[in-house]
């Protein structure tokens, strides 16, 4: 028996040209979607991972935009000075205590002894102000002073500079109570 080479189809589906170029047969319709259904199976899975990895990072298109940062409004709180004989640092705070603004003789270049001169004391209170007042509004504080330097008075001088209403004064200087242990007796 002689073969016929029309009854023994390659298993792919490839016919040849009468020019010798393989070219792909036409084939069932039905095969090929449940070829391609795979892939855009995988596609369609791989874009729900996307969609919830950038859903749990928070980072989408429509919440990348940042939000504007709102100005806090601060008419009332408090200025802490925190005067040592080495240098005098000078924070005004929210009522709650959180700092607003703050500065240190150091701070404005002073080096060495004078970090604790009464005018390093001035300048750092001039600095700080400033700032507390054009950035946030403070305009009304209670002043609370801590320390012996001789930065103590020159800073509150220099807030009434500012035009700020003081609304109180108040040492908060630490005192020891016993204090700490004596040196011991001398031995001769």
């Amino acid at each position: 028996m002689t073969k016929d080479n029309t009854t023994s189809q390659p298993s792919e589906n490839v016919v040849k040209n009468t020019t010798d170029e393989a070219i792909q047969a036409p084939s069932n319709p039905a095969t090929d979607k449940a070829d391609q259904a795979p892939a855009t199976t995988d596609k369609s899975a791989a874009d729900n991972g996307e969609q919830a990895a950038t859903a749990a990072s928070g980072s989408s298109t429509e919440t990348s935009k940042r939000r504007k940062k709102v100005k806090r409004h601060v008419p009332a709180g408090q200025m802490h000075i925190q005067a040592t004989f080495n240098n005098t640092i000078i924070s005004f705070t929210d009522p709650k205590g959180g700092v607003l603004a703050a500065c240190s003789a150091g701070a404005c270049g002073f080096r060495g002894s004078k970090k604790g001169t009464a005018y390093a004391a001035q300048i750092a209170v001039d600095k700080a102000a400033e700032t507390a007042r054009n950035t946030y509004g403070l305009q009304k504080i209670a002043i609370f002073v801590r320390g012996v330097g001789l930065g103590r008075d020159a800073a509150i001088r220099a807030t009434l500079n500012h035009g700020m209403i003081i609304d109180s004064i108040t040492d908060v200087t630490g005192i020891p109570h016993g204090g700490v242990r004596p040196k011991g007796a001398r031995r001769a």
